[in-house]
C-alpha cells in the first residue's frame, strides 16, 4: 500500500498493531468512495479489497434468474429437455406428492397395532366388572374406578412387606443382579471371540449361535436335574435363585448367546491401534479391555443390559421351572386366575366367567409392563443408537 498518497494516521503508542490497520482500512474505503463519486478509481488499491459498493447482489431463495420465481424456471428449463427426462420429472413429482400420505397410514397402521393392546389393557384395568356384560361400552367405561388396580395389587401380594416373599422384590432381585452378571461376562466372552485367535474359536462361537437358536425348552430337564443333584447330589438348588445367577455368571443365561454376538459384532468395529497403543503403555490384555475396550463400548452395553432387563422381567418358564414358593411377577400373572378366586371371591371353585375377570387380566398386565415403559421412554435415545452401533443392523 502506498501510505505516502493516503497519508500514515495518527496513532496513540497504546494502540494495538489490529487498530493501525483498521484505520488504513478506513482511509482506503473514503478514498475509494470518493473517487467512485467523481467517476475515477485508485489503481493502488490492497490485493484482493473489494469494497461494498461492488460486492453482488444477493437475491432471494424465492427468485430465480432475473426475478424469476422456481415455477417460471422450471416451465423453461423444461423446453430444452427430452421426453425421458419430462416423464422423469413427472414420476418424481407424483412420487413426492404421495409418498408422505403413504408413509402416514404406514405409520399410522403400525403404530395402531402395537398402541391397541395398551389402550386396551387402559380402558379394562380402570372400569367395573358389569361394564363387560354392556354392550354399548366399548373404549372409555361407563363406571371408572380405582378398585380393579386395588384388588389386583392385593391379588398378587405386591402389597407384601419388603421380606414377606414380595413379588416385585423377587423380581427386582433377580432381574437387576442377573442382568448385571449376565452384562460382564458375556462382554468379556465376546471380547475373546472379537480379538483373540485360538485353537477352536470357530467352534466354540458355533455352540454360541446354537444358544441362540436353540430354546430354553430344549435343555430344561437337563438343567432341572443338573440344579437338582448339583455338585454329584450334595445340593438342591431347586427353588433358589442361585439357579438364575449362576447361568449368568457363566455367561449362559437367558438370551446369553445373543448378548456375546452383540458384543463380538461392536468390538470386531473398533480400530485395532487402540489396543495396540494400550499394550506400548504397558496395559496387559485384562487392562486393555477394562481401561480401553468398556469405556468405548457404553452404547453396547447399555443395549444388552436393557435386553437382559426386559427378558429377565418377562420370563415365567424359567422361573416357573425352578422355583416352587417364590414369587414373580411373571409367575403371579400366569397363576392370576386362582389367585383371583381365592383373594377376592374367597372360592378357589369360583365359577366367573373369563368375560368378567378379564378386567384383573388387564390390570395385571398393565401393571407389569408399566416399569418397562417407563425405562424405554427415558433411555429410548441411547437404546436406538446402541443397536445402531452393535451391528443388529447394517
Amino acid at each position: 500500500m502506498d501510505l505516502e498518497k493516503y497519508g500514515t494516521p495518527e496513532v496513540p503508542e497504546a494502540d494495538s498493531a489490529e487498530e493501525i490497520v483498521n484505520e488504513i482500512a478506513d482511509a482506503v474505503d473514503a478514498e475509494y468512495s470518493g473517487s467512485e463519486k467523481s467517476g475515477s478509481v485508485p489503481h493502488n488499491l490492497p490485493e484482493g479489497y473489494i469494497p461494498d459498493s461492488a460486492k453482488p447482489e444477493v437475491h432471494e431463495d424465492h427468485d430465480v434468474g432475473e426475478g424469476m420465481s422456481k415455477k417460471e424456471a422450471m416451465k423453461i428449463r423444461m423446453k430444452n429437455m427430452n421426453k425421458k427426462e419430462i416423464a422423469y420429472l413427472r414420476r418424481k413429482r407424483v412420487f413426492e406428492k404421495t409418498w408422505p400420505v403413504f408413509r402416514f397410514l404406514i405409520l399410522f397402521g403400525l403404530a395402531f397395532v402395537i398402541l391397541t393392546p395398551l389402550l386396551f389393557m387402559i380402558s379394562y384395568g380402570f372400569r367395573e366388572r358389569q361394564d363387560m356384560n354392556d354392550p354399548t361400552v366399548i373404549w372409555i367405561p361407563r363406571h371408572l374406578t380405582f378398585k380393579i388396580m386395588k384388588q389386583t395389587i392385593s391379588a398378587m401380594k405386591l402389597n407384601a412387606g419388603f421380606m414377606d416373599n414380595n413379588p416385585l422384590v423377587n423380581t427386582l432381585f433377580l432381574n437387576i443382579g442377573c442382568s448385571i452378571c449376565q452384562v460382564v461376562t458375556c462382554a468379556i466372552t465376546g471380547y475373546g471371540f472379537a480379538r483373540f485367535k485360538f485353537k477352536g474359536r470357530n467352534l466354540l462361537f458355533g455352540i454360541v449361535i446354537l444358544m441362540i437358536l436353540v430354546p430354553t425348552q430344549i435343555i430344561s430337564i437337563p438343567l432341572y436335574m443338573t440344579f437338582r443333584n448339583f455338585l454329584f447330589g450334595n445340593f438342591n438348588l431347586i427353588d433358589n435363585m442361585l439357579v438364575m445367577y449362576l447361568p449368568a455368571l457363566m455367561a449362559n443365561g437367558i438370551r446369553a448367546g445373543l448378548m456375546i454376538f452383540i458384543f463380538r459384532q461392536f468390538f470386531r468395529g473398533l480400530p485395532k491401534e487402540l489396543e495396540d497403543a494400550a499394550y506400548l503403555d504397558g496395559c496387559g490384555p485384562f487392562k486393555t479391555f477394562v481401561k480401553v475396550m468398556v469405556p468405548n463400548a457404553g452404547s453396547s452395553f447399555l443395549t444388552v443390559f436393557l435386553f437382559s432387563i426386559v427378558w429377565y422381567w418377562n420370563d415365567f418358564y424359567v422361573t416357573s421351572s425352578f422355583f416352587r414358593n417364590k414369587r414373580t411377577i411373571s409367575l403371579q400373572i400366569k397363576n392370576l386366575d386362582g389367585l383371583l378366586n381365592i383373594e377376592i371371591f374367597n372360592n378357589a371353585n369360583a365359577n366367573i366367567s373369563a368375560r368378567e375377570k378379564i378386567v384383573w387380566f388387564e390390570a395385571a398386565c398393565l401393571i407389569s409392563i408399566t416399569p418397562m415403559l417407563i425405562l424405554y421412554a427415558c433411555l429410548q435415545k441411547h437404546f436406538t443408537e446402541g443397536i445402531e452401533r452393535s451391528g443388529l443392523v447394517g
